[in-house]
């Protein structure tokens, strides 16, 4: 891939992840708990399949797995950002199926969804400033 299709790839990622981490927060707001989660999740996986193409210079592989991700794009994250990124995992994989659904619904409260929307959002900005950083 030439550097033109790897700016236009990652300017891709990076602009839809921007799109959804408004929709998160607009879910939040309107009391959509388990989707604004959901939403985290993609968020974080987008932008990380920015790093992914920006560091290997091909497409990111289709996968939803946030540190299978991390690994590939070579991002140096503490251990506390990796075990939220293994929690936020759950998020994407809680609500696809009727029965995890129910079960994580009832789970995202007000105060568990906003403490890891605030932890999503430091570690999204964080990972957009290494993408910045390495533009």
């Amino acid at each position: 891939m030439n550097k033109s299709q790897v700016k236009k790839i990652v300017s891709y990622w990076e602009e839809t992840a921007g799109r959804d981490r408004r929709i998160m927060s607009s879910l939040f707001k309107s009391k959509e708990y388990y989707g604004c989660l959901f939403f985290g999740h993609i968020i974080l996986e987008k932008i990380m399949k920015a790093l992914v193409v920006q560091q290997t210079k091909q497409q990111a592989p289709y996968m939803h797995d946030l540190v299978r991700l991390e690994e590939i794009a070579k991002i140096e994250l503490s251990k506390e950002e990796v075990k939220l990124l293994k929690e936020v995992n759950a998020f994407n994989l809680n609500t696809r199926y009727p029965d995890y659904k129910l079960k994580f619904y009832k789970l995202c409260t007000k105060e568990f969804t906003k403490d890891y929307l605030n932890k999503i959002t430091i570690l999204y900005k964080k990972l957009c400033q290494k993408l910045t950083q390495k533009k």
